[in-house]
Order: C-alpha cells, then sequence, then structure tokens
C-alpha cells in the first residue's frame, strides 16, 4: 500500500514538474519575444529596404502579432515605395535575394508585392537564370517568397530561361551535398545556415517523394552537427543566428524544437538561442555586444516557435493575411494613374503618354485613340501646361482671337498669368496653330523655370551644345538657349542628327517632353 501510495506521489510530482516546466519555459519565450520586440523596435523606429534594419524586423513583428505604432508598417511601406521609384524597380542588378526578402516583408503586412509604385517585385523572380547567378541563396528565397502567398511566377518577357517552382526545387535537391547539408558553392563542406534555409524552401513540397527524402537526410545532419549545448555552428564557431536558422526549419516542418532527435545533452536549440540573450537582445557569438543581425534572427525564430505553439501557420506561410488589391496588370495601371491607347502599345513614347493620360495632364483624341504622330495646335500645349503645373486661372479677354466661351480660355489664362506663354502679338494667340518644337522648348524652359529648375545658359554655351545637330542654324535667336537646355537636360532627345526647330511637334513627343520635364522635377 506504501509503495503505491508512494508511485502515486511521484507520478503527482512527476507530471507537476512536466507542468511546470512547459509553463516556464512558455512564459520564458513569451517574455523573450515581448522584450525583443521592445528592443527592436527602439532600435529601428524607421525600418527601411535593408537585411538589417529592415525587412526581417518587419517580418518578425508582424508575424509574432506585435502591437506597433500605428503608423510603423504604413511608413516602411512608404519607404519601400520611394525606394522602389527611386530605382526604377531594380532593387539590385544580381543578387535577386533583395526582391525576395522585399516580398516576405510586404505579404506579412498585407501589401501586395506585385503592384509596388507601379512595379511588379515578384517579375524578377520569373528569369530563372538571373535569380540563380548569386548561388544557393537564390532558388531557396525564390521558392520561400513565391509560396509565403501562393504566388503564381509570373512571366518574365526578358528572360531567356522563365523560370517554374519545379526548376526551383530541382535545382536545390541537385545541389545537396553527400552529407545532407548544403553550402554555397556546392560541395565542399555544408554549411548549417543554408542548410536550414534550403529545408525552409523545401517544407512544402513534403508530398514529392524526392524532396522527402532529401529534407530527411538533410535533418540527419543537422541532428548529427547539434553542439553539446543544443546549438549550431558555422565555419567551426558556435553562434546565435545558427541554431536560429534550424529552429525557423524545425518550425517550418512542424518538428518540435525538444524532439528527442535534436535534444543534446538534455539541452535543446532554444535552449542554446536562449543562452545568447542579453538585454533584451541576442548576442551573435557569447562575448562581446547585442548584435542586430543576430537580434532579428532570433526574434523570428522564436516568433516561428511561438506559432507552431499556438497552432498557427508557419512564420512564411502568410496566406492567412494576405489581402492583394489586384494581381490584374490593367487594373494596377489605372490605379497608378496609366491609362492605355490602342494606338500607342509598344509605341517608343508609351510610357510617358499613358502616365500623363492617366494622370489626367493629357487626352487622347478618343477613349482608346491617342494620334502620337498628330501634331498639336497651341491652344492644346497651353492647356498641358496648366494641368501639368496645376496652375490656375480665368476667363479673360487677354487675345482677340480667344473667347470667353472657348473652352481654351482659362487654360491660356492662366499659362499666360504665369508666364508660361505669349501671343503671337500682342492681340493675338492663334489657338488653333500648330506649336513648332522650339516654341515648345522655349515653353517647357519657362514650366522648369517655374519648377525652381535653374534654366540659366550662357548663349555660347547653348551654341555648343545645339552644334550637333546639323541643322541648329534654323534655331530662332529668342530659341536658343531654351532649346539648348531642353536638350542638355534630356527633356529632348539629343541622339538625333536633326533637331528640326521649325517642325511642327508631335503629341507623342510633347507627352514625353512634359514627362521628361516632370520626372526631373520630382513630380512623378
Amino acid at each position: 500500500m506504501k509503495k503505491k501510495l508512494l508511485s502515486f506521489v511521484l507520478a503527482i510530482i512527476l507530471i507537476f514538474s512536466s507542468v511546470v516546466t512547459i509553463a516556464m519555459e512558455e512564459k520564458t519565450l513569451e517574455t523573450a519575444i515581448k522584450e525583443t520586440s521592445e528592443y527592436i523596435i527602439d532600435n529601428t523606429p524607421e525600418p527601411k529596404v535593408g537585411s538589417i534594419g529592415g525587412e526581417w524586423a518587419i517580418i518578425g513583428l508582424a508575424r509574432g502579432n506585435i502591437n506597433v505604432e500605428e503608423n510603423y508598417f504604413s511608413d516602411y511601406y512608404r519607404r519601400v515605395e520611394s525606394s522602389v521609384k527611386e530605382k526604377t524597380g531594380v532593387l539590385h542588378k544580381k543578387k535577386y535575394t533583395e526582391y525576395s526578402r522585399v516580398i516576405l516583408a510586404l505579404t506579412a503586412i498585407g501589401k501586395n508585392p506585385m503592384d509596388v509604385a507601379g512595379y511588379n517585385l515578384l517579375l524578377p523572380l520569373g528569369d530563372f537564370e538571373k535569380t540563380v547567378w548569386q548561388g544557393i541563396n537564390g532558388p531557396i528565397w525564390a521558392l520561400i517568397a513565391l509560396d509565403c502567398g501562393e504566388y503564381e511566377i509570373p512571366e518574365n518577357p526578358d528572360a531567356k530561361v522563365q523560370a517554374t517552382r519545379q526548376m526551383y526545387i530541382e535545382y536545390i535537391l541537385n545541389r545537396q551535398n553527400n552529407d545532407g547539408g548544403w553550402s554555397l558553392a556546392g560541395g565542399g563542406i555544408s554549411d548549417i545556415d543554408l542548410t536550414a534555409m534550403a529545408l525552409q524552401a523545401l517544407s512544402g513540397y513534403l508530398y514529392i517523394d524526392e524532396v522527402k527524402a532529401a529534407v530527411e537526410k538533410a535533418l540527419s545532419m543537422l541532428e548529427k552537427s547539434q553542439n553539446d549545448s543544443g546549438g549550431f555552428s558555422s565555419m567551426g564557431n558556435a553562434n546565435c543566428e545558427s541554431s536560429a536558422q534550424v529552429l525557423t526549419a524545425l518550425c517550418a516542418l512542424g518538428i518540435k524544437h525538444n524532439s528527442s532527435q535534436f535534444v543534446k545533452n538534455e539541452k535543446t536549440v532554444l535552449d542554446d538561442i536562449m543562452s545568447y540573450y542579453a538585454e533584451s537582445g541576442f548576442l551573435h557569438i557569447k562575448t562581446g555586444a547585442v548584435n542586430q543581425m543576430a537580434t532579428e534572427q532570433a526574434f523570428y525564430s522564436l516568433v516561428a516557435l511561438w506559432r507552431l505553439q499556438n497552432n498557427m501557420p508557419p512564420l512564411y506561410t502568410m496566406t492567412d493575411n494576405i489581402k492583394p488589391e489586384s494581381t490584374n496588370e490593367d487594373e494596377i495601371k489605372e490605379k497608378h494613374g496609366v491609362k492605355n491607347f490602342a494606338d500607342v502599345i509598344n509605341h517608343q513614347n508609351a510610357e510617358a503618354i499613358e502616365s500623363l493620360a492617366g494622370a489626367g495632364i493629357i487626352n487622347g483624341k478618343s477613349e482608346n485613340v491617342f494620334e502620337p504622330e498628330s501634331t498639336m495646335t497651341r491652344a492644346e500645349f497651353a492647356t498641358i501646361i496648366v494641368k501639368a503645373l496645376s496652375l490656375t486661372g480665368e476667363a479673360a479677354a487677354l487675345f482677340e482671337d480667344v473667347k470667353a466661351d472657348d473652352w481654351f480660355c482659362n487654360y491660356v489664362g492662366a499659362a499666360y498669368k504665369n508666364g508660361i506663354i505669349n501671343g503671337v502679338s500682342d492681340t493675338l494667340f492663334n489657338p488653333q496653330g500648330t506649336i513648332t518644337r522650339q516654341e515648345a522648348a522655349v515653353m517647357i524652359c519657362r514650366s522648369a523655370k517655374f519648377l525652381g529648375i535653374h534654366t540659366d545658359m550662357e548663349l555660347m554655351s547653348a551654341r555648343d551644345i545645339l552644334a550637333a545637330f546639323v541643322d541648329y542654324v534654323k534655331t530662332a535667336p529668342w530659341a536658343i538657349k531654351e532649346l539648348a537646355f531642353c536638350v542638355d537636360k534630356g527633356i529632348i532627345d539629343g541622339s538625333e542628327l536633326e533637331i528640326s526647330p521649325n517642325q511642327s511637334v508631335q503629341r507623342c513627343e510633347v507627352a514625353q517632353m512634359v514627362y521628361n520635364l516632370l520626372r526631373k522635377a520630382e513630380k512623378i
């Protein structure tokens, strides 16, 4: 009877101890997440596009459901838009992991990576050769980014080899080392971090026999590589980030961190990560100061574990909160003020025409027709300039041939009032007369000055610029400096042999000139 009672008491103690251990672990985890999130927010008040103090911080905070200031994520998004716009959609010419990282962060905060300032950040990942250029990192993070929102790989018209998910999977599988791990260049000593990242990328494809076998082989390699402290080393050095990547991989695969396979000396990878915890952040190695990179990676690995323990979708499975605004290119163009005309498709000035039309600065001849090669009247040009500069004016009897009830009266008045246009005489404007290239250049130059752009130029310098054209001597004296200014600033294309100053300017040319001016002034 005493033995039975003793056994019962021991069982109760064991159960109670287990409950206490679990409760303490959960408390430690939640406390570490809370304190580390506060550290990251304090040290990254304005996250920008970047591998440190940028996307990884955003991903951890968003996926950890951390309460941040109201505009924290939206301000980050605006900075991303600004950066993407400044770089005209090209985040990096070689490292395509730049696109993958930003895609993950945007998806984490519910933004659409297919429409960032009018650019589709998924598009580069459709180029297989460029994505794999940097080695195994490229396809690993391309898969993770594409899968985070279950995105389709867009067809990239510039790609020599159009990418598919299967191609990325096969690329990763074909570069697995004999020991089960992966290295950046392939072969040699396997790297713990890359092996863990490869597992994260392959975690959604375990239904494929080859993937399942590769994952099992990699897990066996990690098991053999685990240190007595429960952690992992990279390049022979134990460090926080390697353990963080392994924990993230285990969580992606649905494997508990305290699974018997990954317990060494009664220590888990979580125990090892927490051994780097100091002052609400994490150390890279167990000496020195808190390290931002180590802190961000450790933080999102703890978030990954927290999500697993609470039966939530994995860290990089973000379909639970994705809210794509549009996947239709025409809708995206319309949203960003880009209007399509049937007769400017593949036209060299199409971007300028469509952008200005979408912004309400220039009109087509009809809903779907622009007539890019048609000439433009002086009244039409004045109207475009007034809209581009957001000028205001009122109907006034400035010229005998501009009546108060003419549709262009207000626009002519506003342009005249602000010193953009003059009449052909003191009393006549000639609204229906076509405008020449040199006349357009003069008005564009005045508009540039209105926008605060320095336009002053010495006459000799202007003549030197125009001397590149065989017909520059046909330029009227009153237009030499202005025409030279437009060529010098790239507002008028200077690659032609002739500048044709007296030729009637075409509608497509006007659109390009105004578009170039507004870009120069950073108005679009």
